[in-house]
């Protein structure tokens, strides 16, 4: 038997960054020109724990800062101008990028657009409550306030 560190998932075989055994045929005809392995020596196992280890690290700070950028817009309050009539009605409406220019003024984060979370475009002055995705699974609800200018 073969040892080999898959750099892909692959089905039946094992996760990315595991070491498994199989068959010298079936690494050097399958698993090397897919580039989905490479041949385990000491040295690459080695090296794989450590880039392994590092990944593990890397996405738990990136999940502290997401925590502390939710915590951050959650006391966060966005007062947003726009055109409106007498009523209170806008003229047009407040969409995703501009809430997302707001946050950028406000604590200079860069958010994608497509993580702010309106069900339809704010089309009112007053407070609204609008959900935003800061990174996999983090979300926090911002209060966002229409001024007509």
């Amino acid at each position: 038997m073969a040892q080999a560190i898959l750099l892909k998932d692959v089905e039946n075989v094992g996760e990315r960054g595991d070491v498994v055994d199989v068959s010298p045929g079936y690494l050097r005809n399958f698993l090397l020109p897919r580039k989905l392995a490479f041949s385990a020596t000491p040295a690459s196992i080695a090296d794989a724990k450590r880039r392994m280890e590092a990944a593990e690290k890397a996405a738990s700070e990136a999940e502290e800062r997401a925590q502390e950028n939710v915590q951050l817009l959650s006391k966060t309050v966005l007062t947003i101008p726009h055109q409106a009539g007498e009523d209170g009605r806008l003229f047009g409406s407040v969409t995703a990028d501009d809430v997302v220019d707001a946050i950028k003024q406000a604590r200079g984060l860069k958010l994608d657009r497509r993580k702010v979370q309106l069900d339809d475009p704010i089309r009112t002055t007053g407070t609204h409550m609008v959900t935003v995705e800061v990174a996999e699974g983090a979300t926090a609800q911002v209060k966002t306030i229409v001024t007509a200018e």
